[in-house]
């Protein structure tokens, strides 16, 4: 995967779907480097998210992704981004996550999103009466911007992580070759 090329791999999904530990074992796997949008803009604004959405509001954090996504979108590094499950609710973000290289859209479905979170007290959107609905409501909400810049989409509900690397190995792979 990515040998003589220089196209980055864009992990995009829904909060709990798995970008991050992809993100983490697919960098390991094919010794690239990894970057998580989320921590990037933790460092620059020197709080956590939950505070940036506690004191700034989300828009201010959303104002915060697209910039991440501007200056990513310039480098010239091959390697592995993990996105915020948000990120590409705004149309300027779609365009930019496919500046940035290969999109893959993690989909999962609600029930399992809520499994994986139901205990999680640190995602402020859950952090509400009925967490299950407001997962359905976003996912809902978020469906058409994940499809939309997606190259690539992987089921990840019921598939083991090496399942799911295969399946993006094997995708990118096929999308590197006849893709564009």
């Amino acid at each position: 995967m990515n040998e003589g090329k220089s196209r980055n791999i864009v992990l995009i999904g829904f909060m709990g779907c798995g970008k991050s530990t992809v993100g983490i074992r697919l960098s390991w796997k094919h010794k690239m480097p990894v970057v998580d949008t989320d921590k990037l803009i933790e460092q620059n604004a020197g709080m956590r998210i939950s505070e940036i959405f506690e004191t700034k509001g989300e828009g201010a954090f959303r104002d915060m992704e697209t910039d991440t996504l501007q200056k990513l979108s310039k480098q010239r590094v091959t390697r592995i981004i993990s996105t915020g499950g948000g990120t590409p609710v705004r149309e300027e973000n779609r365009q930019l996550l496919k500046e940035c290289g290969t999109v893959v859209y993690l989909r999962i479905s609600p029930e399992c999103v809520y499994e994986r979170l139901k205990d999680d007290t640190v995602r402020p959107l859950l952090q509400c009466e009925n967490p299950l609905a407001k997962i359905r409501e976003l996912m809902a909400g978020r469906r058409e911007a994940y499809e939309s810049c997606a190259h690539i989409i992987v089921d990840v509900d019921g598939l083991t992580m090496e399942q799911v690397l295969e399946q993006i190995e094997r995708q990118v792979k096929d999308y590197e070759t006849f893709g564009d």
